[in-house]
């Protein structure tokens, strides 16, 4: 299992908007990132900095090709395009990234 953090800006006046739907998030959504071996995905947001933290577990062998199984999906470009203009991608993130990975630097079990 590898343990993935990441973080992302999000617009401050679309916050109440993403917390919607994220509040109904699409069940083909749910399936797809289950699919893609996906677990414990959570979603945290800090104000008043307006920031975005993800964490997710992937429980596969093929990161790559799970992630581009999501990416394929209608759905999850449907999905897309209601959530990225709300998000704001920081400067810093690496080459490739929306979200930008976080590096772990502790865990207790």
């Amino acid at each position: 299992m590898q343990r993935m953090g990441m973080v992302i800006g999000i617009k401050p006046e679309h916050i109440a908007e993403y917390k919607r739907l994220h509040a109904a998030c699409w069940p083909e959504i749910l399936a797809g990132l289950t699919a893609a071996h996906v677990h414990n995905y959570s979603i945290f947001l800090r104000e008043p900095e307006s920031l975005l933290f993800g964490y997710w577990e992937y429980h596969g062998t093929d990161f790559a090709a799970d992630m581009q199984s999501i990416s394929d999906q209608d759905v999850t470009r449907r999905w897309w395009a209601l959530c990225s203009p709300c998000q704001v991608p920081l400067a810093s993130r690496g080459a490739g990234e929306h979200w930008a990975g976080m590096e772990l630097v502790f865990h207790l079990d």
